[in-house]
């Protein structure tokens, strides 16, 4: 696996195992995640960008220098049973030639979407955000948040998540529903990577219980390993129904802020502790 290893299983360790740099729709460079993460304590992080693994080796470099535990993680979207979920996985091998050319090929498909949204929201007199988002990512894979930020900054709406609330999220004017990969061959490519998959907050998808046990089920049969229980947001009582969830599908418990940006969203490494009686995911890799 390419990160360092050593001291993983201390249990003084500072666990992030969910973060987003500015190779996906996070506001940091790689680099500066890195120091901000040894600046709140973080001992080892888990970088998870959004369907690409471009910010790793800026992150690990960084990570060596400040003698930090870098986790090569990616964040993959998903399709099951047209519902889309996010599956984080964790100690990949970024140089897997399979994993890095279904990278490119998630590239294209978030460039065909975003086109698509520019274009909805060109129907609704928001002209130039193609060619705005094009630039504020650069390099990096466009995402939601790009057009978000773009609508905010153009005073299209009050507040980042007003755009998602308005334009963005599904069944608004501007939602694209997008062939993310299937949830099954999207385990394969982080277990073929020598990676861990990961429920990313399983209670955000506002399933039934009876949906739940589908999902569930059909994740531990394509190879899941691990479920997030604590995520940067929950409250104890989702805490308590995540950790029943891990019990009885026998998943390893994670825990990660999901951070994207300074003063936006909960703090790198400021999370409840992982329940005790579970198995932390940490303790899977290799």
């Amino acid at each position: 696996m390419q990160n360092s290893m050593a001291n993983i299983n201390n249990s003084l360790t500072n666990y992030d195992l969910h973060c987003h740099s500015t190779a996906s729709d996070g506001c940091l460079a790689p680099e500066d995640l890195v120091q901000r993460a040894v600046d709140k304590g973080v001992t080892a992080l888990a970088l998870t960008d959004h369907d690409t693994l471009n910010g790793l080796e800026e992150a690990q470099c960084k990570a060596t220098q400040l003698g930090l535990t870098l986790i090569t993680g990616i964040e993959l979207s998903t399709l099951w049973e047209n519902q889309c979920l996010h599956v984080v996985g964790i100690g990949i091998n970024r140089h897997h030639s399979q994993l890095i050319e279904a990278t490119k090929q998630l590239q294209l498909l978030r460039n065909e979407r975003a086109e698509k949204i520019a274009e909805k929201l060109a129907q609704k007199h928001i002209p130039g955000a193609l060619e705005a988002v094009k630039l504020a990512a650069g390099n990096s894979m466009i995402t939601r948040s790009h057009f978000a930020d773009f609508l905010f900054k153009h005073d299209h709406v009050r507040t980042h998540q007003d755009a998602f609330d308005r334009y963005l999220a599904k069944g608004k004017s501007a939602y694209v529903a997008t062939p993310w990969t299937d949830l099954n061959l999207a385990i394969q490519w982080i277990t073929q990577a020598d990676g861990v998959a990961i429920l990313a907050h399983p209670l955000r998808y506002k399933l039934t219980s009876k949906w739940m046990k589908r999902l569930l089920s059909a994740f531990k049969t394509a190879g899941g390993q691990g479920i997030e229980v604590v995520t940067g947001r929950s409250t104890p009582d989702e805490i308590r129904i995540a950790t029943n969830l891990a019990n009885t599908y026998d998943l390893a418990g994670s825990c990660g802020s999901d951070f994207h940006c300074p003063e936006q969203w909960v703090e790198l490494g400021r999370l409840h502790p992982l329940p005790a009686h579970l198995k932390p995911v940490w303790e899977l890799l290799r």
